[in-house]
């Protein structure tokens, strides 16, 4: 016997509500005990969807988004023999995706046998963000005209969706793009602030003070990386490239 796919409804109030409805650990299913040293959870199905669909629920009512969201709950391992099980609780595992493929861990808390398994779920995040207007290659130079709003699943991939004009604009792909394909962070080639040798605006970032000054690159800052500059004193610090000729220091 085997535990048959199970749709959840979809949610109006964002993923986060699906989050901490999942990791909701006190809520506990109850289950059906089966004869025999070992069983499925097949009778278990309904329950269980139904418990995680209540906790997701409620959890939504607290929770402010306008994303859409859409879960599905997998299958357990088909060749899973279980001990029957009186209560169920079902939690999100620790440092688990938010998103996209995860799982939600399953845990008997009142058997003759006490046990976890993970169960696979697919989260679907749904908003409008910018996608490719037409076929694009590597290398363009995005315009205004390349790209267009339409709603994209974030999770169908990594990198962050980007939502604005003006975040892309001027910026040259580091991949092509298909007509309709989502724009993300990871496609855009990182920019380049400045080179080495450049003289640049040092800003060092300390608990409750700031303190600028100006230092030598000593190599490329590109954007997001970590560069090395020698300071008017002579010393070595190394920061984060953030602007044109700017990096920040944090102490």
């Amino acid at each position: 016997m085997r535990l048959a796919p199970c749709p959840l409804r979809r949610l109006p109030s964002g993923w986060r509500a699906t989050l901490l409805a999942l990791s909701i650990g006190a809520a506990a299913v109850p289950a059906v005990a089966q004869g025999g040293e070992a069983s499925s959870l097949d009778a278990l199905d309904p329950t269980l969807s139904s418990q995680v669909q209540q906790l997701t629920l409620q959890a939504s009512q607290a929770v402010a988004g306008t994303a859409r969201v859409e879960i599905s709950l997998g299958q357990l391992d088909p060749r899973l023999r279980l001990a029957p099980c009186q209560q169920i609780q079902a939690s999100l595992p620790p440092n688990s995706k938010p998103w996209g493929q995860t799982r939600v861990g399953l845990r008997c808390v009142s058997g003759p046998t006490h046990w976890n398994v993970y169960m696979p779920v697919t989260v679907k995040v749904f908003a409008r963000s910018l996608v490719a207007a037409a076929t694009l290659p590597a290398g363009a130079v995005l315009t205004a005209k390349d790209l267009q709003e339409a709603e994209i699943d974030l999770a169908a991939a990594p990198g962050a969706a980007i939502g604005k004009p003006a975040l892309a604009v001027g910026r040259m792909l580091a991949r092509p793009l298909n007509a309709g394909e989502a724009l993300r962070q990871t496609d855009l080639k990182a920019r380049q602030w400045f080179a080495a040798g450049d003289t640049v605006q040092v800003l060092a970032v300390g608990s409750g003070y700031a303190v600028q000054g100006e230092g030598q690159a000593l190599s490329n800052g590109l954007e997001g990386q970590t560069v090395r500059v020698r300071t008017e004193s002579g010393r070595i610090i190394s920061g984060q490239a953030v602007g044109e000729r700017r990096i920040e220091v944090a102490l």
